[in-house]
């Protein structure tokens, strides 16, 4: 008799299983697959972002684009401090759109039932933010690759531009997911392989002027501002928009964060990764803008403002130099185009996890990867592609991540005064007095670097491409609406069924 109770009740338990997408559900997590070298390795493509602006800084500030390199880097190890301890406190987030939505989202009064629920609202948005930041580098490089790829081989002459560059983002965006599909560790392989394509050569042609005897100092110091530059309000403003570009690039390697529930051991594989690749970039970042200028000149920058490397590898390396350089870049977009892929991804697949998008977004295949969220981020930049304009697309982009940037700060800052997240254990702690530096940082990123970046678009673009950026961002707000309504339909289901199968466990007992 007991065996058929038991046999019963198992039976309803599986009659009334729920399949729950929700982070409050029993969902299956991220798998814990890499270490902080494998996280190293995916994030390794952000000292590559540099290659689309190394023309685009010297037009505005002429050598003095190398200090902005610095001190961009330098910010960024401000910011990333702050965002590893947030890593330690909260390990099974990820990355900055988990940090935000945690923290924020626990402002939501647990009885607001039916009200508006800002600081939900707000880590969401913040998560959108981070993944409009990151997700349209795919579509950049698509381009890019596409009109490298032109150069190369005159034979793809006879085909549009915008029609190569879909094809370009097809094969590569449906590699990648393919390669990726199961766990991070395949990603992580392909990104060593890419790293020794693009970075070695990239190094190579970097130093090879200063052992040839092509680079010249006086190229530099002779050359900090243009002739008519001056500090009035509309250079600052320039300015300011300069290291709001510059943080999209440089500060990118927080990107290492992300991969928090993903790290075997994310107290010290997160910080190792952070702290690591912050150094690659700065060396990289200052010394690749210091021997373009410092080889070419900056007349010579600006003859070639799309791609500098090409004349250097043929300066110094030969005619060889220039279809290695080509390749290397390739190779370099592919890397990058890994690193935002599932970055954007990531984003995506926390904020249906903290029910501020759609659920079937949290979705994860056999091998716990989240296949949907790859495929509508795929899908969105197929769009953005048709816009074909990469510099448009960037200077939206920076819109987004500057915001994402700007309240995460303002995250950590919380987290240090709260006393409820106080308590929580800090495996790595960022040095004493750091929320004050935090805090100076996201002013600095809102509202100085947002206005500054809204300016110089306009001042460069028009109004098209901020129109462009916050008519992506303002699509969260029916997204976040949508989803809310989604939230109280399954709690309603779940609360039905867990009556109903009260009902029947208290039948089949008598």
């Amino acid at each position: 008799m007991d065996n058929n109770k038991q046999t019963s009740n198992s039976q309803i338990d599986w009659q009334y299983a729920e399949e729950c997408t929700r982070g409050s559900c029993d969902l299956k997590e991220l798998t814990r697959s890499i270490d902080w070298k494998q996280g190293l390795a995916i994030a390794l493509g952000v000292p590559l972002l540099i290659l689309p602006s190394i023309g685009y800084f010297t037009n505005y500030v002429w050598a003095f684009s190398i200090i902005v390199w610095g001190l961009t880097i330098f910010l960024g190890f401000f910011q990333n401090l702050a965002f590893g301890e947030l890593a330690t406190i909260f390990p099974k987030a990820s990355g900055l759109p988990g940090y935000t939505q945690t923290v924020l989202g626990s402002d939501s009064d647990k009885n607001n039932k039916g009200r508006f629920k800002f600081g939900k609202f707000i880590g969401g948005f913040s998560a959108w933010s981070y993944w409009f930041g990151w997700s349209p580098v795919l579509a950049i490089y698509a381009i890019l690759i596409g009109s490298y790829i032109k150069g190369l081989v005159p034979a793809f002459n006879d085909i549009s531009s915008t029609l190569l560059s879909l094809l370009v983002g097809a094969v590569v965006f449906g590699s990648l997911a393919l390669i990726n599909s199961k766990g991070l560790k395949n990603g992580a392989r392909a990104g060593y392989i890419l790293a020794v394509v693009s970075l070695i050569p990239l190094i190579v042609i970097t130093i090879a002027p200063f052992l040839t005897g092509d680079f010249h100092l006086a190229n530099i110091t002779g050359s900090w501002f243009p002739a008519d530059w001056t500090w009035d309000l509309k250079h600052i403003l320039i300015l300011f928009g300069i290291f709001a570009m510059a943080e999209w690039s440089a500060c990118s390697w927080e990107t290492a964060a992300i991969y928090g529930p993903e790290y075997k051991n994310p107290n010290t594989d997160t910080p190792k990764a952070l702290l690591v690749c912050g150094g690659i970039c700065l060396v990289l970042y200052v010394l690749v803008q210091t021997s373009v200028i410092g080889t070419l000149g900056v007349e010579g920058v600006l003859s070639e403002p799309i791609s500098p490397m090409v004349p250097i590898a043929n300066l110094t390396l030969g005619t060889l130099g220039a279809s290695v350089a080509i390749i290397m870049l390739v190779g370099a977009m592919l890397l990058i185009i890994q690193t935002a892929f599932l970055s954007s991804a990531r984003s995506i697949y926390s904020m249906s996890v903290e029910g501020n998008l759609p659920s079937f977004l949290s979705k994860l295949n056999s091998h716990g990867h989240p296949m949907n969220a790859m495929i509508v981020d795929a899908l969105f930049n197929m769009c953005l592609i048709l816009l074909g304009t990469p510099t448009a697309i960037l200077a939206a982009s920076a819109i987004g991540y500057i915001f994402a940037n700007g309240i995460s700060l303002y995250t950590y800052v919380k987290v240090r005064n709260d006393p409820e997240f106080s308590k929580l254990e800090r495996p790595f702690k960022a040095p004493r007095g750091w929320k004050n530096i935090a805090m100076i940082t996201a002013i600095l990123n809102i509202p100085f670097f947002l206005i500054g970046i809204i300016y110089l678009n306009t001042l460069e673009l028009g109004w098209a491409t901020t129109g462009v950026g916050f008519f992506v961002l303002c699509l969260y707000i029916p997204l976040w609406f949508y989803s809310q309504r989604e939230v109280t339909k399954t709690k309603e289901t779940k609360g039905r069924k867990s009556v109903e199968k009260e009902a029947v466990l208290a039948e089949v007992s008598t």
